[in-house]
């Protein structure tokens, strides 16, 4: 059963403001896009989720190297492509994350049809399922309108290699989030507070934050290796 865990101020605090200024980053670059819309329609969107967990230094990182005009291929470094390529996962990552998170809180029956009160008593790892498949198929689109478009692919051969492209990157992007987002509840929250944070409170979303982050970092060299390779484009 879900108790309400009671956190200290300054963490409700520092968690309220982390994903205010998030916020905000990420209306700044939605606003930026309306004057200059990227070249690739789908970036319109990656940048802004990404700033969502990115904030500060995804916004720097908007405007120096993804800004429409701001710089061109040749003069993109490659760590910055991977970082680039590694943040149109994540995109997909952020926007499926959000919408099977708030699907299973909202209808709970949602989570138990995949596993909670059955193998798991913890909510958390029974969501972490819808999280991963609803993540994988929006990555897997987004990637789909980079490829087909910069390719001249068919819609079947995009497809495929959408999915050759998104495999590997979101599922390490998905270990890396997983992996901090069980540290975060399990070894500080619970621990430290009584409980671990519900998807309705600004705690949990800080801590999603701060998993997106681990999911980058686990994404970004798979991602140097797949666009080294060929098998995802340089952005």
């Amino acid at each position: 059963m879900e108790t309400t865990v009671h956190f200290p101020a300054w963490l409700h605090l520092l968690a309220a403001a982390s994903l205010a200024v998030a916020g905000i980053f990420a209306l700044l670059i939605s606003l930026d896009e309306l004057r200059r819309p990227q070249k690739m329609w789908i970036m319109n969107l990656v940048w802004p989720l990404t700033a969502l967990f990115g904030s500060a230094l995804w916004y720097w990182l908007y405007r120096r190297w993804g800004r429409t005009g701001a710089a061109s291929q040749e003069d993109t470094p490659f760590a910055i492509m991977v970082a680039k390529g590694a943040s149109h996962c994540g995109a997909g990552c952020t926007l499926g994350d959000i919408i099977a998170e708030w699907l299973c809180f909202a209808v709970p029956a949602v989570a138990m049809w995949f596993g909670w009160h059955s193998w798991t008593e913890e909510k958390i790892f029974a969501v972490w399922i819808p999280d991963f498949l609803v993540a994988f198929g929006l990555g897997v689109l987004f990637q789909y309108f980079t490829i087909k478009p910069m390719r001249d692919l068919s819609v079947g051969q995009g497809i495929v290699q959408a999915l050759k492209a998104d495999i590997a990157s979101i599922s390490a992007w998905q270990v890396g989030m997983y992996g901090a987002m069980a540290l975060i509840q399990f070894a500080w929250f619970r621990p430290a507070y009584g409980g671990t944070a519900e998807v309705a409170t600004p705690e949990f979303w800080f801590a999603m934050q701060l998993a997106m982050l681990a999911g980058f970092a686990t994404a970004y060299p798979v991602n140097w290796l797949l666009i080294r390779a060929g098998v995802k484009e340089r952005m």
